[in-house]
């Protein structure tokens, strides 16, 4: 019986917390990557009680599960890109980095995550150095939203030209390429910035949505953005659907809680 081809299939593997209202973190990384056809592995990092109005509790896992949890995968899946999401605390981010080290898993996307949509910090102070000084010199491409980015580079961002400064000084930290999401910057009108390693830069504009429905947001571009790159898109092109694909999510919502909603992932599919 001929040797099966274990690579054929495109696999991805995530890297964050579980969102026990479904929404965000993993949950919508894993639904994200069905949506595109691509398999989803997962590390557990933390554990979240939350729901459309906000985080109510997080429990980070211990360190050997963790560790364990990445030996396996690498023992059997044939992972050809990887992304990190909610990593909670300094010990975890260096745990994280350490084990993306030692394996080989493709390309990694880092989304900073710090902060959820309800105000709940889902990174600890000092764990931001650790990303800065650990992860991202790791990083084919780090994905951080307007205040993720401003956290990362300590100075506000209020214009294109600020955008871009922050994005090159993000890229000085070691991020081979940087996209800043502007989802949550002023006005009626959203601006992402995607700066690459050879310095050329795309904007990637489009009109803000009047909704509610934007749990998991980031989650979902940069698990979209992933699961392209495992398919074998470029990262331009890669990033430019995976924007493609969350504005659909975006525009026609399911109604699930009472606060900030989750997007609806069928919606690719209903050919919106």
């Amino acid at each position: 019986m001929p040797k099966q081809n274990i690579t054929q299939f495109p696999q991805i593997l995530t890297i964050a917390g579980i969102d026990s209202s479904g929404g965000a973190g993993i949950n919508a990384d894993i639904v994200t990557a069905f949506a595109h056809q691509v398999y989803a592995a997962t590390v557990v990092i933390a554990i979240t009680a939350q729901n459309t109005y906000g985080v109510q509790a997080t429990d980070l896992l211990p360190p050997t599960i963790i560790e364990q949890q990445f030996a396996s995968i690498n023992d059997d899946l044939a992972i050809r890109a990887v992304k990190t999401g909610m990593l909670g605390d300094k010990l975890h981010v260096e745990m994280v980095a350490t084990a993306l080290e030692k394996y080989d898993f493709g390309p990694i996307i880092v989304d900073p995550v710090m902060i959820a949509k309800g105000g709940a910090r889902l990174l600890t102070a000092d764990a931001i150095t650790t990303i800065k000084t650990r992860l991202l010199p790791l990083a084919t491409l780090v994905t951080p939203n307007l205040l993720e980015a401003e956290a990362l580079v300590n100075f506000k961002i209020n214009d294109e030209q600020t955008l871009i400064a922050a994005a090159k000084e993000i890229q000085q930290l070691g991020a081979q390429n940087v996209l800043i999401k502007g989802g949550h910057g002023q006005g009626h009108h959203v601006k992402d910035l995607l700066l690459l390693a050879n310095g050329q830069y795309h904007i990637l504009a489009n009109n803000k949505l009047a909704t509610q429905r934007t749990h998991g947001t980031g989650d979902t571009y940069a698990a979209a953005i992933v699961s392209n790159l495992a398919t074998g898109m470029g990262l331009v092109d890669a990033v430019f659907a995976a924007k493609e694909y969350l504005m659909n999510t975006i525009k026609k919502p399911i109604i699930v809680g009472h606060g900030h909603g989750p997007l609806n992932h069928w919606a690719q599919a209903e050919g919106e």
